[in-house]
């Protein structure tokens, strides 16, 4: 596995361990948790971090579309680059992970982050049945996470 020539990988994992040592040691910013606790912030970045997870479907759509796949693999940069991010959003939006729904949803989210940053760039691997799973388990993992997002959001509305 080479890791030096994935800087997105270095970061993203960068950023998860910092989350994953905040999280267990229970640090955290009493600013930005005051702010997590307010109506208008939890609205305003879970729309950030739903424009997020929408955005990362474009690479999904270069791929798919065939007028726009001359634009796959730029577009495969930028959505490694910006999941090495995910922890941040994650974080600005929410320092802990929940409980029920939401717990799963942060577990998915948080396994689908370590899936996408161990890709078969990082890996080197030309097995194709190992790209297969990589991607199914990627894209499944990905689809889950937008469904319970959406019934987070719907949630959250219709209960305010």
């Amino acid at each position: 596995m080479v890791l030096s020539n994935n800087k997105s990988t270095l970061l993203g994992l960068a950023l998860f361990l910092a989350f994953l040592v905040q999280l267990v040691l229970k640090l955290e910013w009493h600013w930005l948790y005051e702010l997590q606790q307010g109506e208008m912030y939890k609205r305003w970045s879970g729309l950030v971090l739903a424009i997020f997870i929408a955005f990362q479907w474009v690479l999904s759509l270069t791929r798919t579309v065939k007028k726009w796949r001359s634009y796959a693999m730029q577009m495969q940069r930028i959505h490694k680059w910006i999941g090495a991010l995910s922890p941040l959003f994650f974080y600005i939006h929410c320092m802990e992970l929940g409980y029920g729904y939401l717990a799963l949803l942060s577990y998915i989210f948080i396994a689908n982050t370590l899936l996408g940053y161990f890709n078969l760039d990082v890996i080197k691997n030309n097995s194709e049945f190992l790209f297969k799973g990589w991607m199914i388990s990627h894209v499944a993992l990905s689809l889950i996470v937008t469904l319970l997002m959406v019934f987070h959001i719907v949630m959250v509305f219709y209960y305010k």
